[in-house]
């Protein structure tokens, strides 16, 4: 997103990305205290990962636009939603989250995070917007986060195994992340607050992804079953009717078009300037 504001040659926004591990300087740590000023009329919060970065992270810039009359931009999640009992999700169904689960702090974080945001919204007069992002792919991507698309297509590229857990039946639909930047800038330079479902409606079960990664790297990839973890969601699509409606905004890149796209990046980066298969050498 960063890379699309700086073409748009758009200087108002501040993007605040939670998901920094190390932060490089002090003020880089949302769960502290905001005391620095801004310029920048536009906040965007990304990807807060842990529970109290979601809920005090989020306290923290909303106090932050609330001083400076910036423009608040929350990323939230399909999460919200939990193992869902409606399919598709609409941005009206209030979800299925167990509490206590071993997901619970992401899901819950992300919805208290909304609960804030609606408040400083209300209470405050905070202009905000709120997108619920579901599971995003592409170039650039950490490649071993733990995500199922990274997963899959790093082990086919090293030649492992890929790690289905339980069945393989649970689905969920995959958006490139040009769809998703694209989305937000409308959903932030808007006039609609939201919630808004920011996904790829292409719905597909893991065992679906695993033959597309096959199809895409290497067919004779095995397939390797695990114990699926806890409070696994079964099902996930978003309804981008409201989307659609709103912002006009929908997806353009299926995921047959948009996975050689990732592969070739994590090819290089894997790899760097040599082919995969460059340390095979012929023995006299």
């Amino acid at each position: 997103m960063a890379s699309e504001l700086f073409f748009r040659g758009q200087e108002t926004h501040h993007i605040i990305n939670a998901y920094t591990p190390k932060p490089r300087k002090p003020w880089q740590n949302v769960i502290r205290p905001v005391r620095y000023m801004l310029k920048e009329k536009r906040l965007v919060f990304l990807f807060a990962a842990a529970h109290k970065t979601n809920v005090v992270g989020t306290l923290n810039m909303l106090g932050l636009a609330k001083r400076v009359g910036a423009r608040f931009l929350l990323t939230s999640t399909s999460e919200v939603y939990g193992d869902p009992l409606e399919h598709p999700q609409k941005e009206t169904y209030w979800g299925n989250v167990n509490p206590i689960g071993v997901r619970s702090c992401y899901d819950e974080g992300k919805r208290t995070a909304e609960t804030l945001t609606m408040d400083y919204h209300r209470g405050a007069g905070v202009e905000v917007r709120i997108a619920r992002i579901f599971n995003t792919y592409g170039p650039r991507m950490c490649i071993d986060d733990g995500r199922v698309v990274s997963n899959f297509v790093a082990q086919a590229l090293r030649k492992e195994p890929l790690t289905v857990y339980g069945d393989g039946k649970q689905t969920r639909s995959f958006q490139f992340v040009s769809d998703l930047v694209e989305g937000l800038m409308r959903l932030m330079e808007g006039e609609h607050v939201g919630p808004f479902n920011l996904g790829n409606p292409g719905e597909f079960t893991m065992l679906e992804l695993a033959g597309v990664v096959q199809e895409t790297i290497d067919p004779n990839a095995q397939i390797e079953f695990r114990p699926n973890t806890a409070d696994d969601p079964h099902k996930r699509k978003p309804d981008i009717s409201k989307a659609k409606e709103l912002l006009g905004w929908e997806p353009k890149v299926p995921l047959r078009k948009g996975l050689p796209m990732m592969v070739q990046d994590f090819r290089q980066r894997i790899f760097g300037d040599h082919k995969e298969d460059s340390s095979s050498v012929s023995s006299a």
